[in-house]
């Protein structure tokens, strides 16, 4: 169990991308547990078999070869039975495992997404959806058991069809005088010593033949390999040299498709993308969705690679520095803020962050506030998600952790997005404060979050289509200047007679 939460933790999130959060539940549960009878109470009663087996045995071929002969070689189908039907309930097994792993998803989809389900009213959708799932698990269950079933049965039969050839024979040697009464009621009680290894084999055999289905699914994860690794060899060994300030970041022609199921690129979203921003700058992104904002984000805290291309941090190719050398510089605010089921502080000091930096933060987050209006204040205890926050306060939360580690480059995805346009004019005004000489680099949709930035480019179906700075990129009268013109007319839309964009 261990070994496998220490490989989960290394997988890129292009492998969590191809593979349901509810199998891998399943495998760590189900198949864990199939793998432990197997390595436990299987090998237990499998030396018990052997070494009865062979006790019994002995005996009888001390008693009379003949005797022995005779009992085993009803027995001689045996290694047929055991291969033909533990081949089928190793791929039976693997089917009901592998539909407890649809079923498995299917309950974390429906917890994770119950608003929704709620609000569209789908409560009786989801449970004749799950219904219809269980159905086909009990299905291949009984279809697993009736083949288990046929296991002892078949040993008992054949291990009945040896006894009856020795009451046959035996009586007949006992009445010629060939064997003692005394011999033969031993050597019958050696037999009945013997049948019960060759039934509990049955069991034993069906334990492995289960455990060795499990392994298979557990293998896929332990023999997994993350895209994103340390070099190999060593390329660079040493962390960047220490800064109190930013560090350069540079693109050079990047471009990035991400992996099909099967691994293999798909469609290009950047191309041919070529920016230099210098120690301490900070750089806007702007762009419609699905322009490839996140994408580039991505490739800079190396949660992929770049498929054409190079990125380089103070003149060092992102991969050739050690993964733990570069994260240490990147505080990274995705735009889904998962919070975890800690206090807050707790929260807004992962990563190794002070409780005073966490503090620091918050006041730069907008969020000291809120925090202070909870009962608990600091101390308070979040929900699954940070469920019990709004989605403001957990963007906001997840920008103070960010902060609070005071790394040399921020990456901000649209980090904002549900926040107010009040509370987001404040907090770009502590940003301003608080990323003074750090490298920045901020996407959003919102012209108001980028402005300022020392340099801006405008993205467009994965392309650099402008770039310059505010005043230039209006003057230029583009794709920029287009986007702000459209947000005007939304602001004007929503408060008549107030426009929250400047020109």
């Amino acid at each position: 169990r261990d070994a496998l939460f220490a490989k989960l933790a290394t997988l890129d999130p292009a492998w969590y991308g191809r593979t349901r959060t509810g199998e891998i539940m399943a495998r760590l549960t189900n198949d864990l547990g199939a793998v432990r009878m197997a390595v436990g109470p299987a090998v237990m009663y499998l030396t018990n078999t052997i070494f009865g087996g062979v006790f019994a045995l002995s005996f009888m071929l001390a008693i009379s070869p003949r005797l022995a002969l005779l009992a085993l070689l009803p027995m001689a189908p045996l290694p047929i039975v055991m291969f033909r039907l533990g081949r089928a309930i190793h791929d039976r097994f693997q089917q009901v495992q592998g539909q407890f792993g649809d079923l498995t998803t299917q309950v974390q989809e429906h917890l994770s997404g119950i608003r929704i389900v709620r609000a569209y009213q789908q409560e009786g959708a989801e449970v004749a959806r799950f219904d219809a799932m269980s159905a086909e698990y009990r299905r291949r269950n009984l279809a697993l058991v009736r083949l288990q079933g046929l296991m002892n049965p078949s040993f008992v039969l054949l291990a009945g069809l040896g006894a009856a050839a020795v009451l046959g024979l035996g009586g007949a040697m006992v009445v010629e005088g060939t064997l003692t009464v005394g011999a033969f009621v031993a050597f019958g009680l050696y037999l009945a010593n013997l049948t019960w290894p060759l039934i509990a084999l049955g069991w034993v055999t069906s334990l492995f033949q289960r455990g060795a289905a499990s392994w298979t699914r557990l293998a896929a994860i332990l023999e997994a390999q993350p895209g994103i690794r340390d070099p190999e060899p060593p390329r660079t060994t040493q962390a960047l040299p220490p800064t109190a300030g930013g560090r350069a970041l540079s693109f050079e022609h990047v471009a990035f498709a991400f992996p099909t199921k099967d691994g293999t690129p798909g469609r290009r979203v950047l191309e041919d993308v070529s920016v230099h921003v210098p120690a301490g700058a900070t750089l806007g992104i702007v762009g419609a969705t699905g322009s490839g904002k996140t994408a580039l984000l991505e490739l800079v805290a190396r949660l992929a690679d770049p498929t054409a291309g190079r990125l380089l941090l103070d003149g060092v190719d992102l991969r050739d520095l050690p993964l733990a050398a570069l994260r240490r510089e990147i505080g990274f605010v995705p735009q889904e803020s998962l919070l975890f089921s800690e206090t807050i502080l707790d929260n807004l000091t992962y990563g190794a962050a002070t409780p005073d930096a966490a503090r620091w933060a918050a006041g730069v987050a907008q969020l000291t506030e809120a925090i202070d209006g909870f009962p608990a204040g600091w101390d308070t205890m979040l929900g699954e998600r940070g469920v019990n926050l709004s989605g403001g306060q957990k963007q906001r939360a997840a920008l103070a952790r960010a902060l609070a580690r005071r790394p040399s480059v921020v990456i901000l995805d649209d980090a904002l997005s549900a926040v107010d346009t009040h509370t987001e004019a404040a907090i770009l005004r502590g940003l301003r404060e608080a990323l003074a000489g750090r490298t920045a680099i901020i996407a959003s949709h919102r012209i108001t979050a980028i402005r300022d930035a020392h340099w801006i480019i405008v993205l467009d179906e994965g392309r650099v289509v402008e770039q310059g700075r505010h005043a230039e990129l209006l003057a230029a009268r583009g794709r920029y200047w287009q986007l702000l013109r459209r947000q005007q007319l939304e602001d004007e839309i929503e408060t008549p007679g107030e426009a929250t964009v400047q020109a």
